[in-house]
C-alpha cells in the first residue's frame, strides 16, 4: 500500500450541515457502503494513481495547503479506503473474487434495490407503484385497453422510481392497453462496463418482490451462439448491481404479472469511443454483429416480441463533471435540446438520432445512447409516441438529469 490506487468509483459533491463534501460511492456494489470525504481528504485521493507514493502525495498537500501531512493520518486514510473496498488491492480483489463466485452461484439475479429504491414488502409496494399512476401527473389506472394492438417497442426511464415515478407510469400503463408481449428483448444501460464488451447478457432470472419474472435461456444462449462480435455472457456480473434493467423487471412484474411472458435481459456499454470518432456505431464490428445475430432470431420469432429500453437521457450539473451548476435555466436549455433529440425517435431515425449527439459531442452526456440507438436499429423507420418527459433537479449536487417515456408502433 506504499503506493495506493483509488478504483473507478462515484465521486459527487454534496452539503451537508452548510459543508461540502464528496460522496464515494461504487455503484458495483463490491464496496457495499458510501464514504464521505471532506475536499482535503478527496484531494489526497485523486492522487492515489498508484504511481505517486506516500511521500509524493504528503509533498503535493504541502504544496496546496501548506502543511505537513503526517504520515500516521495519511496511513490510517489509506488503510480504512482499504477496508471498505475503494483501493484496487488484495484486498479488493479477494472481495470481488468471492462476490463473483457468489453471483454466479444463484439461479437467481436478486432484487438488489428492494427496500432502498422501492418497497420490499409485496402489498406495500403496489401501493406505492400504483399511486404513480394517479393524476395530475399519472396516467390513471385504467385506461382503455387497445384490443388486437401490441406495442413494438417502449422506452422507460432508468431513474430512481420515486424521482421517475410519473414517466415510468405513463410508459407501463401504454403497454398495459395493449396485447401483452410474450418475449420482452430489454436493453439496459450498463453503467459499469468499460471492457471490450459492449453487450453483456445473462440467464439468470430476474427476481422482484412481486415474483420472479423468467428469462428465456433457450433465446440467449442462441443468441451468444450467433454473435461473433464478442462473449455475451463474459460480463454477466454486470447485471449483479445494475439497476436499468431491474426497474424494468420491477414494473413488469407489476403491469403483466410474472406469467405469459419471458424477458432478454442484455445490458449495452458505452459507445463513446464511437462519439469520440464520428463513426456511426454500426461501422462497429461488434455493434453489427449483435444487431445482425438478433435480427436473425426475431426475423423467426413467432412469439409477439417486445424491444425494451431502460435509459435516461440527459446528465448535466456538478455531480457530472460540469463546471457549471444546473439551475432552471440550464433545465429549460436541457429540455429543448432533448426534445430535438426525441424528433429522431419519433421517426425511427437511429442516423439522425447519432447525428444530433455528434453535433455536441454528447455534451449533455445521455445516459441511454447505446440501449436507445440499438433499440432504433432494431426497430428502424417506426413511429414512436412521446408520453412523458421529466427533469429531476438535485439541488444539493447542483446537477439534473432528465428522463421520458415513449411508445413505438
Amino acid at each position: 500500500m506504499e503506493r495506493p490506487k483509488i478504483r473507478a468509483v462515484e465521486a459527487f459533491p454534496v452539503e451537508q450541515n452548510g459543508q461540502t463534501l464528496v460522496c464515494l460511492r461504487d455503484s458495483s456494489g463490491v464496496a457495499p457502503n458510501p464514504i464521505m470525504l471532506g475536499m482535503g481528504a478527496y484531494f489526497i485521493i485523486t492522487l492515489f494513481n498508484g504511481a505517486n507514493d506516500l511521500r509524493d502525495v504528503q509533498a503535493a498537500f504541502m504544496r496546496r495547503f501548506g502543511q505537513m501531512l503526517p504520515l500516521e493520518q495519511l496511513t490510517g486514510l489509506v488503510e480504512a479506503l482499504d477496508r471498505a473496498f475503494f483501493l484496487d488491492s488484495p484486498a479488493f480483489r479477494e472481495r470481488e473474487q468471492s462476490e463473483r463466485a457468489a453471483f454466479f452461484a444463484l439461479s437467481e439475479r436478486p432484487a438488489a434495490l428492494a427496500g432502498l429504491c422501492y418497497s420490499h414488502e409485496p402489498a406495500a409496494l403496489r401501493a406505492e407503484l400504483g399511486a404513480f399512476f394517479d393524476p395530475p401527473e399519472g396516467p390513471g389506472r385504467a385506461l382503455p385497453r387497445k384490443p388486437g394492438a401490441s406495442l413494438k417497442g417502449l422506452i422507460a426511464p432508468h431513474i430512481d422510481p420515486r424521482r421517475g415515478a410519473a414517466a415510468y407510469a405513463h410508459a407501463y400503463a401504454e403497454l398495459m392497453a395493449h396485447e401483452p408481449p410474450e418475449l420482452v428483448i430489454i436493453l439496459g444501460t450498463s453503467h459499469h462496463g468499460a471492457g471490450p464488451e459492449l453487450f453483456s447478457a445473462t440467464r439468470k432470472n430476474y427476481a422482484t418482490p412481486l415474483g420472479v419474472v423468467e428469462t428465456d435461456r433457450d433465446f440467449i444462449d442462441r443468441l451468444a451462439a450467433r454473435f461473433t462480435g464478442g462473449d455475451l455472457l463474459g460480463d454477466e456480473i454486470l447485471h449483479r448491481g445494475e439497476h436499468s434493467i431491474e426497474f424494468q423487471a420491477l414494473f413488469l412484474a407489476y403491469a403483466l404479472g410474472v406469467r405469459g411472458y419471458r424477458i432478454v435481459p442484455i445490458l449495452v456499454s458505452s459507445f463513446h469511443e464511437m462519439v469520440a470518432s464520428g463513426l456511426t456505431p454500426t461501422h462497429d464490428p461488434r455493434v453489427r454483429s449483435f444487431l445482425d445475430a438478433l435480427n436473425d432470431l426475431l426475423g423467426t420469432e413467432k412469439r409477439d416480441v417486445l424491444v425494451l429500453a431502460g435509459v435516461d437521457f440527459a446528465h448535466v450539473g456538478r455531480k457530472f463533471g460540469d463546471s457549471f451548476a444546473a439551475d432552471e435555466g440550464v433545465a429549460r436549455r436541457i429540455q429543448r435540446e432533448d426534445l430535438d433529440l426525441i424528433e429522431n425517435i419519433k421517426r425511427g431515425d437511429p442516423d439522425g438520432f447519432f447525428a444530433d449527439i455528434l453535433r455536441d459531442r454528447d455534451a449533455r452526456k445521455i445516459c441511454g445512447l447505446s440501449p436507445m440507438y440499438t433499440q432504433l436499429e432494431l426497430l428502424k423507420g417506426r413511429a414512436g409516441r412521446l408520453l412523458k418527459y421529466g427533469i429531476a433537479m438535485e439541488p444539493q449536487t447542483e446537477s439534473c438529469v432528465s428522463f421520458a417515456s415513449l411508445a413505438i408502433d
